[in-house]
């Protein structure tokens, strides 16, 4: 759907506590959940206002995200 939040909290609620944790203890998890964040509302930002970007621009961004998430849950499985 457009304009979905993709917030890891969202993505993940029976791991909040972890997502937590780890913002605060692993410097790189912190660092790849903010681009995340950032990337998740920059996404919908561009979904909700139709703001004009080129679609090879806007599906760099979505694939990135989706890397970042993938990574992260990668992180958080173990």
């Amino acid at each position: 759907m457009l304009g979905e939040n993709h917030a890891l909290f969202i993505e993940y609620p029976e791991m909040h506590g972890k997502i937590t944790e780890l913002k605060m203890s692993d410097e790189n998890f912190k660092h790849m959940s903010d681009r995340y964040h950032h990337l998740d509302h920059k996404i919908r930002g561009l979904e909700g206002n139709s703001i004009p970007t080129n679609d090879q621009h806007f599906m760099q961004l979505k694939l990135e995200r989706l890397q970042l998430k993938d990574k992260l849950f990668s992180i958080l499985s173990n």
